[in-house]
């Protein structure tokens, strides 16, 4: 059944690709965008100019709303208070404006950075966000998705991951013992649709079917396959990355613009376990990882952000 569908963060990577997937199904899409000239989405979307912190713009966008999917967050920041201040306090207010408003259902995407909250102030913030989401009070029905690293055509932040695994010697920033989860954001969107739908609640790790996760070595297997070449994973030692970080740090505090290299990004990634826990979410025919690097690279070398594949005789 069609429903009318309050979304934050449709301008981003996974938001567009939900815009997507939503719009195809019939429901009706209410986004909240900052600014209304720029978020270039589709005529069909009702754009709620503001942001998570305007208390009137959450409140036009929950207004006769079934379901608010909210999928903005901050993934990089200055420091670590910002973390917060979106993704806890923005989760609070959404949620509040969702219970105002008398939405029945709330769906929340989070991070599996949640499930280790140790390892960084990201990871902490998106912890606290979905205690926030659980904490309010109200018969509201609510769910948590926790998706793994997420990539697919569009994304930058697993560009250079990618970009790694297409040269001869793949260097690596991450443990060769190490294992993780896979989602491609077409199949993520997909959950998150699914999700908004479901009577389903609590908190659910999707993945891509790997039910033991992936390695390094194995990806490797499958790159040196898409881009019939040779390719040998070499493991960076954690601690020179550390230094690359305590620099990058340095110039995004003199530049005053966040850095996607931090230390506590170095955390996350040399954590041995990122596989999928629990039931997951069950997709038909989801995107293997052979499927989505070859469809992935084949869009970065048409966009320019990779060279061109040479050909060997």
């Amino acid at each position: 059944m069609p429903l009318t569908i309050a979304l934050t963060g449709a301008t981003g990577f996974v938001g567009r690709k939900v815009v997507a997937e939503l719009l195809a199904g019939n429901h009706a899409v209410k986004a909240l965008v900052r600014d209304v000239s720029k978020a270039d989405l589709p005529s069909d979307v009702q754009l709620v100019k503001g942001d998570l912190h305007s208390d009137a713009s959450l409140d036009a966008l929950a207004k006769n709303s079934d379901v608010v999917i909210h999928v903005a967050g901050l993934i990089s920041a200055l420091n670590s208070q910002d973390y917060f201040v979106v993704n806890e306090q923005g989760t609070r207010a959404i949620a509040q404006a969702a219970i105002r408003n008398n939405v029945k259902r709330f769906v929340q995407v989070s991070s599996l950075s949640a499930r280790e909250p140790q390892l960084s102030s990201y990871g902490k913030s998106k912890r606290a966000a979905e205690d926030v989401l659980m904490g309010c009070p109200g018969p509201m029905s609510r769910i948590i998705l926790r998706p793994p690293a997420v990539y697919g055509p569009g994304d930058r932040a697993t560009l250079p991951l990618l970009k790694a695994l297409t040269q001869t010697f793949a260097i690596l920033p991450g443990r060769a013992d190490a294992r993780f989860s896979l989602i491609h954001v077409q199949d993520l969107a997909r959950i998150i649709v699914d999700a908004a739908s479901s009577d389903k609640t609590g908190v659910f790790e999707p993945g891509d079917g790997a039910v033991l996760g992936h390695d390094w070595k194995e990806l490797a297997h499958v790159a040196a396959s898409v881009e019939n070449r040779n390719i040998v994973p070499v493991f960076l030692p954690k601690f020179i990355l550390y230094g690359v970080a305590l620099v990058a740090e340095a110039i995004s505090t003199l530049r005053g613009k966040p850095s996607m290299i931090s230390r506590d990004k170095i955390n996350e990634l040399y954590h041995p376990d990122w596989v999928a826990r629990g039931e997951g979410w069950p997709l038909k025919s989801p995107t293997g990882f052979a499927q989505g690097f070859a469809e992935t690279l084949a869009w970065y070398r048409q966009a320019g952000w990779l060279p061109q594949k040479k050909i060997t005789t």
